[in-house]
């Protein structure tokens, strides 16, 4: 099944809302993570989100964007076609006025994510309301997702030393006047890695931001970022609120690297000689008794682990935000 738009994303959204679950937003910089994750939501029967940002962008495209934009999107067409479940596209934190539209004309994501939070609050709102009139000009359904207030840490080599939080009233000011789809808040979240930080967690916060948007006549779904620290529990009580989208990013980081190194460092010698042989790489040991191990150091094998690894990681995070078991699109297609 192929990816989908932004009209069949706001339904998953919509259903979302409806029954208290949230979809895993996860980042995407190499393929091998791609297809775990694909794995690991067709597995749990889950609809899949992933995300791009402009780095990873960059990186895949050899230091062009677009040209990144257009493989991964490719890619993940090719690759969703194996699957019966909904796949999505969102692009991440997005700054580049001329990129996002870029994008726009490809029509190739299902939804951009502006991100202008670091500005002051009215250049917010024009920043955020431009790419919502871009997306309006070109009679796209991508959604818009932007976000208020500022989450702690590092994101896409842009960090942040503060972390403000969303002021209820203000995001509905804010939603209002830029007629975005979706809102990112603030709520004691911090990108990165979270280890022994207390993350001061505000669920009530999210609880009046949702009732303040509902008072007002507006069912705006809620993004959390910077989750990778989030415990379960904490996870599950802030899909009480209206929080749909969840971003994850930094885990599946660790995860690839550390299933690399775990493969790596069960058998070395598999890689680098021993002491005493002569580390003869430029003549690929041609002169010496001892050669590596192609079993352990052709990349498609760490390839698979990682795809193996990044699938259970997502399928056990299907089912802590609700999504397991939750695919609309498999639903659809098993009626058709």
């Amino acid at each position: 099944m192929p990816f989908y738009g932004g009209e069949e994303l706001a339904t998953v959204y919509d259903e979302a809302l409806d029954e208290g679950f949230g979809l895993i937003a996860s980042n995407i910089a190499e393929p091998s993570i791609m297809m775990g994750l694909m794995e690991g939501a067709d597995r749990m029967n889950s609809d899949l989100l992933l995300q791009l940002s402009g780095g990873a962008c960059k990186f895949a495209g050899n230091g062009d964007p677009v040209a990144g934009l257009k493989a991964m999107g490719n890619y993940i067409e090719v690759i969703a076609e194996q699957y019966d479940i909904g796949v999505f596209l969102n692009m991440d934190h997005q700054t580049d006025l001329e990129f996002i539209e870029q994008q726009i004309e490809l029509d190739i994501p299902s939804s951009i994510m502006i991100d202008a939070s670091h500005a002051p609050f009215e250049e917010n709102v024009e920043t955020s309301r431009e790419v919502v009139e871009m997306v309006e000009a070109a009679d796209s359904d991508t959604l818009i997702e932007a976000e208020l207030g500022q989450i702690k840490g590092v994101e896409d080599e842009i960090e942040a030393e503060e972390a403000f939080y969303t002021d209820p009233e203000q995001a509905v000011e804010f939603v209002d006047r830029t007629g975005a789809d979706l809102l990112a808040i603030s709520v004691g979240t911090q990108h990165g890695v979270a280890k022994g930080k207390d993350l001061e967690l505000r669920p009530d916060l999210a609880r009046d931001i949702r009732q303040a948007l509902r008072d007002h006549g507006l069912d705006t779904p809620l993004v959390l970022h910077g989750s990778s620290g989030v415990q379960p529990d904490q996870l599950q009580e802030m899909l009480k609120h209206g929080i749909c989208k969840v971003n994850k990013d930094t885990r599946y980081q660790y995860e690839y690297t550390r299933t690399a190194y775990d493969l790596y460092s069960d058998d070395p010698h598999a890689i680098v000689p021993p002491e005493g042989v002569e580390d003869a790489r430029d003549t690929f040991f041609n002169e010496t008794d001892w050669s590596p191990n192609k079993s352990v150091f052709d990349p498609r094998v760490v390839g698979r682990d990682i795809r193996e690894r990044i699938a259970d990681v997502h399928a056990d995070l299907t089912e802590v935000s609700g999504s397991a078991g939750k695919s609309l699109y498999k639903q659809l297609s098993s009626k058709a």
